[in-house]
């Protein structure tokens, strides 16, 4: 895999993946685009949200939304890296078993989330969820 960054002006970038997307990152503290540390936190919801619908899907349960909300904490000093992480999902479905969310939410942290695996040597990373009806 591979990619490249450019830089475009001021403090603003363009990144381009191997598979020609372009993501704008703005190092000004995300004032015209997600700063670099917000796109870790994005990309880590991403990965994990991609897992948790997938496994939901093929427990056959009846998910109509899901959507995570990702808060982070960064240490005080130079580099600012994450502390901690907390990702917050919220399935929206008929009859959704909060056994098989738990389990989707787990499998994601533990196993296949390949965003979550590189951070966790780095950050506390916790998780939890809600079941909304619909």
């Amino acid at each position: 895999m591979e990619a490249q960054v450019k830089w475009l002006g001021e403090e603003l970038f363009m990144g381009t993946s191997e598979s020609g997307h372009t993501m704008v990152l703005d190092a000004n503290g995300g004032n015209l685009a997600p700063s670099p540390m917000e796109a870790v936190l994005i990309s880590l919801g991403g990965c994990s949200s991609v897992d948790v619908v997938s496994i939901l899907q093929k427990a056959r349960q009846s998910i109509i939304g899901c959507h995570v909300d990702i808060s982070g904490t960064r240490v005080d000093s130079v580099p600012a890296l994450f502390e901690k992480i907390h990702l917050h999902f919220v399935i929206t479905g008929a009859d959704v078993a909060a056994k098989h969310v738990e389990r989707a939410v787990n499998l994601s942290a533990d196993k296949y989330c390949s965003v979550a695996l590189m951070l966790n040597a780095k950050v506390d990373i916790t998780h939890d969820f809600e079941i909304v009806a619909s």
